[in-house]
């Protein structure tokens, strides 16, 4: 069982930067597969990154196609917190963006694989 609270989220300019964390709490980020989704209102809940460890080594890391090169995810070093730095934003990246954890140890893309999640962070990306 695990808990997390997403933060960091705010309104930017196209090409800005934000770094979003999650917090996990109740358990150990280590024992997940911990995603960034995001959902835009009237859209459907996208992929956007994840991260599993295997103690203190990345295990696997994979990012949505519409990510790739801009966002990198990241933990810190006690696998308490999971870290989404957003490079190069625009408009299309305008969501409430949510962490989330997995049970999987790869290839956990869609949001039904996911069991646990946050509150969501609102990331708004003016023109």
């Amino acid at each position: 069982q695990v808990s997390l609270v997403e933060s960091g989220g705010g309104p930017v300019q196209t090409g800005d930067s934000l770094r979003l964390s999650c917090v996990a709490s109740g358990g150990a980020a280590s024992d997940y597969s911990l995603g960034w989704f995001r959902q835009a209102p009237g859209k459907t809940r996208e992929f956007v990154a994840a991260i599993r460890w295997s103690g203190r080594t990345t295990y696997w890391t994979e990012y949505g196609n519409s990510v790739k090169g801009r966002f990198k995810i990241s933990g810190d070093n006690a696998k308490t917190a999971s870290y989404l730095q957003m490079d190069s934003l625009n408009p299309e990246d305008t969501a409430v963006y949510y962490c989330a954890a997995s049970s999987l140890w790869t290839g956990a893309v869609r949001p039904s694989q996911y069991l646990h999640w946050g509150q969501g962070t609102q990331v708004t990306v003016s023109s």
